[in-house]
């Protein structure tokens, strides 16, 4: 498309992001301290006269050099509020060059950004580092966005280039006529979160835990009934940090670990420690009001006084038929079921979504209950290795691969899809069953089809444009099928 690729002036990029405060740039290029006086800086162009600068250089560029366009090289993504201008000015503040980025589509922001009109003056070319410094820095603030796919059309002359930068060459295209490769910024975060999980394979290897069909699940079968027991821990610096907090969510984590076996649960024990009894009484009370709105009685436990804060909850609960994690098959589909309410945690913005402390009891124990009402083939449920994350588990435990649909996942609309694929929802369950099975009754949940199971192994991301990128290229845990 021509309106994305004019990525020829000097560095001939498409695709860069602005930062919204000003970079450094000898810092940027890994400069060593002391540095000399810097000789140009990138920031965002908040107000009109930078952007009708930037604008201006484009137009003497592209159309009056170079004529790539007959009159004018301006297009929707101008228009498009949520575009970013990047620009670079020198030290008497003049605009040098700059760059533009935003959503790569029109609609929803399903974090899939392209840039373009990476521009420097003409009197510029010469200086050392200001189109780098510019890809760079859009890189960055791309990542900070949220932005989970970001691309763009190179001028094939210009490939080596980006290649150093770090990009990755995907495919030859073709732009007005012009040899172009779509080239793709390598993002990890989704990678990043699942991250902590490798270790568990190699380190619980031949301890069998869960028992055959549930190695690897979210809580463990008792041999000999129709009990299941699942235990959580909780950060030792969120114990320290917001012991309220800390409580509350100790009671969550645990219960919606029940609740993705479809067990019901029927009480809690506690292991607390703490430097004193005012500090236990602050992570008891989170605990106990969580125990009180979702009708789960604490039976016990141990507190520890005069020792770092450190807390953990064991959850009992009970059904004739679990669900397995590892449950699933390939071309089964793939339903998320989340609750959008709420907002994020304070102090906790991008990582931790809190929707439960605002529901009611009956709506939380209509959640909980969800997985057990409909019985699908396989349920977990997210944990802080985030939805892209959780569902790698769920495969890796069915023996499988899994393709998450961007434009089909629910999403709250106060979260990048960055963030939500990598936080920690309230309450979010990701199952898998035949196609046309129906969805969990989770009240105020938002329930949706998004992807499905496939053969082979990991996780990718299906686009709007139907590209698919890789999410996760393997395993998570390496504890294997369940």
């Amino acid at each position: 498309m021509l309106t994305e690729s004019v990525c020829d002036a000097l560095l001939g990029v498409e695709g860069w992001h602005a930062e919204p405060w000003p970079v450094d740039v000898p810092a940027l290029l890994g400069q060593e301290s002391p540095r000399p006086p810097r000789p140009f800086t990138i920031g965002r162009a908040d107000d009109r006269g930078s952007v009708f600068a930037y604008r201006m250089l484009r137009r003497r560029v592209f159309v009056e050099d170079q004529g790539l366009f007959g009159d004018s090289d301006l297009d929707f993504h101008d228009d498009d509020p949520r575009t970013v201008v990047l620009v670079a000015r020198d030290p008497a503040g003049a605009v040098i060059g700059g760059v533009r980025l935003g959503p790569a589509a029109d609609g929803p922001d399903l974090g899939w950004w392209r840039g373009g009109r990476l521009v420097v003056a003409p009197g510029q070319r010469g200086a050392p580092g200001v189109g780098p410094a510019l890809v760079r820095a859009a890189c960055a603030h791309a990542e900070e966005a949220g932005v989970v796919r970001f691309d763009a059309d190179v001028q094939a002359r210009h490939e080596s280039l980006f290649v150093r930068l770090g990009w990755r060459r995907v495919r030859p295209v073709s732009v007005q006529g012009v040899p172009h490769v779509l080239m793709r910024w390598p993002i990890g975060r989704v990678a990043a979160a699942a991250a902590g999980k490798a270790a568990l394979g190699p380190l619980l290897r031949g301890l069998d835990l869960g028992g055959r069909g549930f190695v690897g699940d979210d809580g463990a079968p008792v041999p000999g009934g129709d009990l299941v027991a699942a235990c959580d821990a909780i950060l030792p610096s969120m114990v320290e940090r917001d012991p309220d907090w800390a409580g509350w969510c100790a009671v969550l984590v645990n219960v919606n670990d029940l609740a993705a076996m479809g067990a019901a649960p029927v009480g809690l024990l506690d292991a607390l420690g703490a430097r004193d009894a005012s500090f236990a009484a602050r992570v008891l009370a989170g605990l106990h009001r969580a125990s009180d709105v979702y009708g789960v009685p604490v039976l016990g436990g141990h507190t520890q006084f005069g020792v770092p804060a450190a807390l953990s909850v064991t959850a009992l609960g009970r059904t004739s038929h679990p669900v397995p994690g590892g449950g699933g098959r390939p071309g089964q589909r793939v339903r998320l079921t989340a609750d959008l309410g709420g907002r994020w945690r304070p102090g906790y913005t991008g990582r931790q979504w809190d929707s439960t402390s605002i529901r009611t009891p009956g709506e939380l124990r209509t959640m909980i209950g969800a997985v057990g009402a409909a019985k699908p083939a396989a349920a977990k449920d997210v944990s802080m290795a985030g939805i892209a994350g959780t569902l790698g588990m769920l495969a890796e435990a069915s023996s499988c691969g899994a393709v998450l649909d961007m434009s089909r996942l629910p999403r709250p609309q106060g979260a990048t899809m960055g963030d939500w694929l990598t936080c920690f929802p309230g309450f979010a369950m990701l199952t898998a069953d035949a196609p046309g099975a129906p969805g969990l009754p989770a009240g105020p949940a938002t329930g949706a089809e998004c992807g499905e199971l496939t053969s082979g192994r990991g996780v990718r991301l299906r686009w709007p444009d139907g590209e698919l990128t890789e999410a996760l290229s393997g395993p998570v845990t390496g504890m294997g099928p369940a």
